[in-house]
Formats: structure tokens, sequence, C-alpha cells
């Protein structure tokens, strides 16, 4: 079994800043690769941001320059990093681990941006 829970997410205005984390625990052999998806209401489930067990990040245009995508392996944590948020931000964040032979996916955690 393995578990997987997000945290860090809020209310904050434009232009803050929120540290979004991912956590994985359980029955853990190796993290291959870790993703951030975001869902905004009404619309479908887009990718953020990946980074893979080597390091090598990629990002969604709409992000680059302003999100950060990290990991601790020890702490089989990932992490992400926004920053000069933008209303159109706004969504449930997810992380997506990739854990042969599964997937994993969490719960969600909220991000709102609004003055």
């Amino acid at each position: 079994q393995v578990q997987v829970v997000e945290s860090g997410g809020g209310l904050v205005q434009p232009g803050g800043s929120l540290r979004l984390s991912c956590t994985a625990s359980g029955s853990i052999s190796s993290i291959v690769a870790m993703a951030w998806y975001r869902q905004a209401l009404g619309k479908q489930r887009q990718l953020v941001a990946t980074i893979t067990a080597t390091g090598s990040t990629s990002y969604a245009d709409s992000v680059k320059g302003r999100f950060t995508i990290s990991r601790d392996g020890a702490k089989n944590t990932m992490y992400l990093q926004m920053n000069s948020l933008k209303p159109e931000d706004t969504a449930v964040y997810y992380c997506k681990l990739l854990i042969p032979p599964q997937f994993y996916w969490g719960q969600g955690t909220q991000v709102t941006v609004s003055s």
C-alpha cells in the first residue's frame, strides 16, 4: 500500500507565493517520476510540472519562470514552489507518482489566488 498526501494549499493574493508538498509513504520501492497537475473548476486536469528520479524537470508554458518543482528523495517528498501567483492559477493541485508498475494520485490541495 502506498499513500500520497499533498499539503500547503490555501488562499493567497495575486503576486504572492505558496509552497506545496507531496509526500509518499508505505511500501515504496523506488519513485521513478513525480508530477504536479491542476484542475480548475469546470476544466480538464492539466500537467503543471514533472521531475524524474535523476532530477530532470519540465514545466507547462503557463508556469515557466514562476513555479519550481523539486524533490527530496530521502523523504519521498516533492515540492512545488509557486511565485508570482495569478488568479488563473486557482485550482485543485494534485501530485502523481510513478512507482512501478503503478501510478498513484494524491487527494489534492486547493489553491485560490484572489484579492
